[in-house]
C-alpha cells in the first residue's frame, strides 16, 4: 500500500494493484495481489504540547493480581443468547497499539483516540531522505517526484510525520526502505525508464550502513543513502521516544517485498527470493539496532496469503512455508549475532472473503455483501467457520484460523516475537456492517494479543461507521471513556449471530468494559453473567447502530441480581457496557 500519512478520502480499489489521484495500473500476475492505494502529502504539523496519555493505555500494562474472591454469579433470566464473563479466566495486557491507522493526521481527529500512526506504504520503497523525493511505482508510471512533500530539508516528510503523531499522544512506526535503490529527482514525467541509464542517473544506491560519522545534513550529490543515517536522524530529532511508553517510534522493513517485481519493476525486476529476503532483513534490522539498541523492529511486512505461503511463489519457495522458513532464519540470526533483530511479524490483511460474488472489503453493503462482512472476522480465531475464499478452497481447505495458526508459527519457530497487522480493511466504511467488522476486528486483537495493528481506508466512504467503531473502544462518552488494558475472559454460546469482548484496568479492576455485538437484523436480549470479586450495581451503556455513525448513549441499567443481568441489544448494533459497583 501506498501511504505517508494522511486524508480519509483517497484510497485504493481493492481489486486494483494501485492507485494515484484515482488512476489506477493493472493487478500483479498471479496470485491475486495485495491492494495498493495513496494519500494526500505528510501532514501539517500541529503546534503545541502532546495531550495527556488516554484512558488506560499503558504499554506494558500490569494485570491486578486479585480481584478479590470470585463471586459466583445470580441469574440473568431468559434470553436469546447467553455472555459469560470471567475476571479470573484469560488475564493479560491489551497492548495499546492495536487502534492504529495508516490515514490522517491523528490531531485533525481527535475524537477518535487513536494511538499509533503509520508512515508506509509502496512510496516509502525508493524514498530519499535525503532530499524527500520517492517513486511511484506502478501507482503511478514509474514516476520520481515530490508526491510526499517534505521540500529539500532532509528527512522531513518522516520528521513533520512522527512530529504530529506524537503531538497527538500516539506511536509512530516508520518504513525503512531495504532494497537497494531510492529515486534521485522529483523531475516527474513519467516512466524512470524512459531516462538512458536510469539506475545511475534517477537514483541513488541505498545501503544499510554509512560506515562513517552520522550528519542531519547530508551530502545530496554523492551516490549514496544510508538508512543507518535516516534512524540516527529520527532518534536525534525525538531523543524522549526510546523512553516515552506511548510516544514511542517503531522501525518496519520496507513495505510488501513479495510484490516489489511488480511495484517497483524498476529497482528490483526479479520476484523477491527467501533467502534474499531474510539477508536484507538481518543486514538492516542490524543497522537500525546499531543505532537505537532498544528499537522495535517489524518485518517482513507482507501483502497477503500468498506472501505468507510461498512469498508469492519465491524462486526460492521449493515447497516451504515462507513464514516458517522467516521466522526460523530470523531466530537462527539471533543466535548468530547474540541480540533479536526481529521483533514483530508484520504482515497486511485484507480478507478475501465473498458475499453476493463481491469481496467484503469493497464499499457495498448490500445483504449478502454485508453478511459476509460482519462474519469474516471470524476467521481471524474460529476453528469452526469458514469463509467462502479462494484462500479456504484452494489453500487451508477448511478454516483459516489467522491468529492461532500465526502464533502456533511464532511458539514453533522464533518465541517471543510479537505480531501485527499494520494494513488491513473489512469495507463497508459507510454502513453498520463495517463497523459491526472493525468493532469485532478491534475486540480479537486485544483478546488475542496482537501487538500491533492500523486500518488503511479502501473505497469511496468516508469510513465514519469504521471509525464509530474504534470509538466504542477508545472514545465511546464523548469525554475518553475506553476500553480497558486488559483483557478478560468472555464467551458468547451464538458465535454466529453475536460477540462478546471483556476487559478491566490494570489500576482498575473494579471498572469492567464490555463490547456486545449484535450481527442479527433483529434485537437480541443477552443474558449477561459475571464472574468477579466486585458486585457490580449498574451498566453505563453506549451504542453505535445503523442509525448513527458516531456513539449515542444509552442510560443505564441496574444490576439487581448477584452480577447478572439481561440487556436487549439493538438489531445490527455494538454496545459498549461500563460495569460499576
Amino acid at each position: 500500500m501506498l501511504l505517508v500519512g494522511c486524508g480519509d478520502d483517497d484510497g485504493a480499489s481493492p481489486d486494483d494493484a494501485g492507485t494515484r489521484d484515482g488512476r489506477t495500473e493493472p493487478p500483479a500476475d498471479g496470485s491475486p495481489p495485495g491492494p495498493d492505494g495513496t494519500t494526500p502529502p505528510t501532514p501539517p504539523t500541529p503546534p503545541g504540547p502532546p495531550p495527556p496519555p488516554p484512558t488506560d493505555a499503558g504499554t506494558d500494562a500490569v494485570v491486578p493480581p486479585d480481584v478479590g474472591p470470585p463471586m459466583p454469579p445470580g441469574d440473568a433470566g431468559p434470553a436469546d443468547v447467553r455472555f459469560t464473563v470471567s475476571a479470573t479466566d484469560g488475564v493479560h495486557a491489551i497492548s495499546p497499539f492495536i487502534y492504529g491507522s495508516n490515514q490522517g493526521d491523528l490531531g485533525a481527529r481527535p475524537e477518535r483516540r487513536l494511538t499509533l500512526a503509520r508512515s508506509g506504504g509502496n512510496r516509502m520503497t525508493a524514498y530519499n531522505w535525503e532530499n524527500n523525493a520517492s517513486n511511484a511505482g506502478s501507482d503511478w508510471m514509474h514516476q520520481n517526484d515530490d508526491y510526499l512533500g517534505g521540500g529539500d530539508t532532509p528527512g522531513e516528510v518522516v520528521r513533520s510525520f512522527v512530529e504530529s503523531t506524537h503531538a497527538a499522544g500516539a506511536a509512530a512506526l516508520i518504513t525503512i526502505p531495504i532494497v537497494d535503490y531510492v529515486a534521485a529527482d522529483k523531475n516527474g514525467g513519467g516512466d524512470v525508464a524512459a531516462t538512458p541509464d536510469y539506475l545511475s542517473t534517477r537514483f541513488r544506491q541505498s545501503r544499510a550502513r554509512k560506515m562513517a560519522p552520522f550528519t542531519a545534513t547530508p551530502d545530496t550529490t554523492d551516490a549514496f543513502v544510508y538508512q543507518d543515517e535516516l534512524v540516527a536522524f529520527v532518534d536525534g530529532a525525538f531523543p524522549y521516544h526510546r523512553a516515552d511508553p506511548l510516544r514511542r517510534i517503531f522501525f518496519s522493513l520496507d513495505n510488501e517485498p513479495d510484490l516489489w517485481s511488480h511495484t517497483h519493476a524498476r529497482i528490483h525486476p526479479d520476484p523477491v527470493g527467501y533467502q534474499e529476503l531474510v539477508d536484507r532483513s538481518v543486514e538492516h534490522a542490524s543497522a537500525i539496532k546499531d543505532v537505537v539498541p532498544e528499537a522495535v523492529v517489524f518485518g517482513p511486512v507482507s501483502y497477503g496469503w500468498a506472501g505468507y505461503v510461498n512469498l508469492q511463489e519465491a524462486p526460492d519457495a521449493m515447497g516451504r512455508d515462507f513464514l516458517d522458513f522467516y521466522l526460523q532464519q530470523m531466530a537462527a540470526a539471533e543466535r548468530t549475532s547474540g541480540r533479536r533483530l526481529l521483533d514483530v511479524l508484520d504482515l497486511h490483511w485484507y480478507p478475501e472473503a465473498q458475499g453476493g460474488g463481491q469481496r467484503i472489503v469493497v464499499d457495498d453493503a448490500s445483504d449478502a455483501v454485508a453478511e459476509a462482512r460482519m462474519q469474516a472476522p471470524r476467521s481471524l480465531w474460529d476453528d469452526g467457520y469458514t469463509e467462502d475464499s479462494w484462500i479456504t478452497m484452494w489453500s487451508t481447505e477448511g478454516p483459516i484460523r489467522l491468529l492461532p495458526r500465526l502464533r502456533e508459527k511464532i511458539a514453533a519457530h522464533y518465541p517471543g516475537t510479537r505480531l501485527a497487522f499494520t494494513e488491513y480493511y473489512y469495507g463497508g466504511g459507510g454502513d453498520i456492517s463495517g463497523g459491526i467488522a472493525q468493532a469485532d476486528v478491534l475486540g480479537a486483537f486485544g483478546r488475542e494479543d496482537v501487538f500491533a495493528a492500523c486500518l488503511w481506508h479502501l473505497g469511496e466512504t468516508d469510513d465514519r461507521f469504521i471509525y464509530g467503531a474504534f470509538r466504542m473502544f477508545r472514545n465511546f462518552d464523548g469525554a475518553g471513556g475506553a476500553f480497558g488494558d486488559v483483557s478478560i475472559a468472555a464467551t458468547t454460546d451464538d458465535v454466529e449471530r453475536t460477540s462478546v469482548y471483556a476487559s478491566m484496568g490494570s489500576t482498575s479492576p473494579d471498572r469492567v468494559v464490555l463490547v456486545a455485538i449484535n450481527r442479527a437484523n433483529e434485537p437480541l436480549v443477552a443474558a449477561v453473567t459475571v464472574t468477579h470479586g466486585t458486585r457490580f450495581a449498574r451498566a453505563t451503556v453506549h451504542r453505535l447502530t445503523r442509525d448513527s455513525a458516531d456513539p449515542v448513549a444509552g442510560g443505564e441499567l441496574p444490576i439487581t441480581e448477584l452480577n447478572a443481568f439481561g440487556y436487549e441489544m439493538p438489531a445490527r448494533s455494538v454496545s459498549t457496557l461500563v460495569l460499576s459497583p
